[in-house]
């Protein structure tokens, strides 16, 4: 039976009854579309080692060509550790046994902790809450806001890896030769998977899958929940580099002097690409998007290759080792030396935008957030660059 629609009109107090209704949820729709409390519009936060979780040393926004220290922190030792940002705080370790939180906009300390020993792990921050690693293999949990402890884990050997998270876990290395998957809100362990050498490299986290380099010269796709190993494949060379997830594949560089691209899926060589003259090995993660993958050597050369076949792009030379890892943010890549040099490339050319000398070797890899380029040095300078003649205010904002 087909009913007809017949018009009706409504009463005064009804259609009142509806502006008002109509008027709530348009408000209600506004506020659905603010950033919720305590959250950041994209670009403003680097919170973990190469930024996300694939890895990708990708950055949101974009850098000025034309930065400038806006201010230095200076810690009792070397740095060797990647700066997070989050909330108008960076987070920095330090080979002296300290976390620092500084102000982002002013550099100013926020707080101290201090962990068991050197701090080498970049900190990765999660739920108002900072993890890392260090020298003594204890992997801590602190309040990003208090500094305080929430709770440590104690592995066998030191930390280096930085951590990433997935099924709710807190992940990371150890040089106990074990990979380890940690509850976050306790620490309680969920699974650890022994390997063959020391994991020197970051997980890469991409779904349920977790991929690990280790210094036993393979690679390892492992499910999340588990640990459970879904392949491994050795690639020829010790492997201190982490990988980088994009398009279905991880890339990573070995001490056996090449790039390699691997099937996320089965586990199998897409492409290698080796110098055809220079035969130096790599730490540096590589950063990476669809069309571009750029990489630091130690043949004291920036990298840039096609993600799809390995064919090389571009290089630009710098003065010592790259060891540091680069990163992609809007129309450059930023990379370090060993030498203490900064360079701003332009990604399509690898022509050379911008340039600091730091004055002491660089280990630490950028952390980009809010228009901001952070990076410490080994002499333990923490500098902060942001647009030359922007003056910041106390959270980082210009």
């Amino acid at each position: 039976m087909r009913l007809s629609r017949i018009p009706i009109a409504p009463s005064p107090g009804a259609l009142t009854s509806f502006v008002l209704a109509a008027a709530l949820l348009a408000a209600a729709l506004r506020l659905a579309a603010l950033p919720a409390a305590g959250a950041e519009a994209a670009g403003d936060a680097w919170t973990q080692f190469r930024g996300d979780s694939e890895l990708s040393g990708r950055a949101a926004g974009a850098l000025a060509p034309d930065l400038a220290p806006a201010w230095t922190f200076k810690a009792g030792a070397g740095i060797a550790s990647t700066a997070a940002i989050w909330q108008g705080s960076a987070y920095v370790g330090s080979l002296d046994g300290n976390l620092y939180a500084l102000s982002l906009g002013s550099g100013a300390l926020r707080f101290t902790y201090r962990a068991e020993g050197p701090i080498r792990s970049s900190p990765a921050v999660r739920g108002g809450v900072v993890y890392f690693g260090d020298g003594r293999g204890v992997f801590h949990a602190v309040d990003a806001v208090t500094g305080k402890r929430r709770w440590t884990y104690r592995t066998g050997a030191e930390i280096v890896s930085a951590a990433n998270f997935a099924a709710g876990c807190v992940l990371f290395g150890s040089y106990d030769q074990s990979v380890y998957c940690l509850s976050a809100a306790d620490g309680t362990r969920r699974w650890r998977v022994e390997t063959e050498g020391y994991v020197n490299a970051t997980p890469a986290v991409a779904g349920d899958a977790v991929l690990i380099a280790g210094c036993d010269g393979n690679l390892r796709r492992l499910r999340a929940r588990t640990g459970g190993e879904v392949w491994k494949v050795g690639l020829g060379g010790y492997l201190g580099a982490s990988p980088a997830l994009a398009g279905g594949r991880a890339f990573i560089g070995t001490f056996g002097n090449q790039l390699v691209a691997v099937d996320l899926r089965s586990g199998q060589v897409v492409w290698r690409y080796e110098h055809p003259r220079l035969k130096f090995p790599y730490y540096s993660s590589a950063a990476v998007r669809d069309d571009l993958l750029v990489v630091g050597g130690r043949d004291k050369l920036v990298h840039a290759l096609s993600p799809r076949t390995g064919a090389p792009l571009w290089d630009f030379a710098t003065r010592a080792a790259v060891d540091s890892s680069p990163v992609l943010v809007g129309g450059l890549a930023v990379a370090a030396a060993r030498s203490g040099d900064v360079f701003a490339l332009d990604n399509r050319t690898g022509k050379e935008v911008w340039h600091f000398a730091a004055g002491s070797p660089i280990e630490a890899s950028p952390a980009v957030a809010a228009g901001r380029l952070v990076l410490g040095t080994t002499d333990g300078t923490l500098y902060c660059f942001a647009p030359r003649g922007r003056k910041l205010t106390g959270d980082g904002t210009s």
